[in-house]
């Protein structure tokens, strides 16, 4: 049964294919216009190229893990880390080419291709954070620790970015509060009882 939260989008086979019908794929250049609001269906390392340059505000990238996994038919396989560098390399500097100066890149990844993702685009953007993100459930394992937790990196292009800090803020209860002169510290005194917005 599916977490009332959980926004998955399960289409049922006609249905997806009228969805396909409507999707974009490009065999030339094309203008912005042509592909706003729209979404593209193709190989991302031939679509990148024929996208308008400085026309993306956000990327939000989930690339391969460094896993051997099958992918609707195609097949990842899990390489040494430097060439897992070199592949996230190799996408990343044809979607560069796309960022608006003002952009943010968030990249997800998993504890092992983490580092080699981190070392590219420090090497290209601004590194600013590690956010983890720990599932409800994760992928159990016989003889090790339950991994319930995937990162995702955030970059910018430069230090000129959007970041609305007000919109990712949840109340949560305060377990030890502390006060300072007397009154709450960094979070409110309620008659519900005592939430900080972190």
């Amino acid at each position: 049964m599916r977490s009332p939260r959980n926004q998955t989008i399960d289409l049922p086979l006609s249905e997806g294919g009228e969805y396909l019908k409507r999707c974009l794929t490009l065999q030339n250049t094309a203008a912005l216009q042509d592909v706003l609001d729209r979404t593209i269906c193709g190989d991302a390392l031939q679509v990148l190229p024929l996208l308008p340059p400085r026309s993306v505000d956000l990327l939000i990238a989930d690339p391969p893990y460094n896993l051997d996994k099958a992918f609707h038919g195609g097949r990842f396989r899990k390489m040494d880390e430097r060439s897992y560098e070199a592949y996230t390399e190799n996408w990343l500097v044809r979607v560069l080419p796309l960022l608006k100066k003002s952009a943010s890149v968030y990249v997800c990844c998993d504890w092992r291709s983490g580092p080699a993702i981190a070392r590219v685009l420090q090497k290209h953007l601004i590194l600013r954070n590690r956010i983890t993100w720990q599932r409800e459930k994760g992928r159990g394992a016989a003889a090790n620790w339950k991994n319930a937790m995937e990162d995702i990196w955030f970059a910018t292009v430069s230090g000129d970015y959007t970041f609305h800090v007000d919109a990712v803020k949840l109340r949560r209860r305060v377990v030890a509060p502390y006060r300072e002169n007397g009154r709450p510290k960094d979070w409110q005194e309620t008659p519900g009882g005592n939430f900080r917005n972190t």
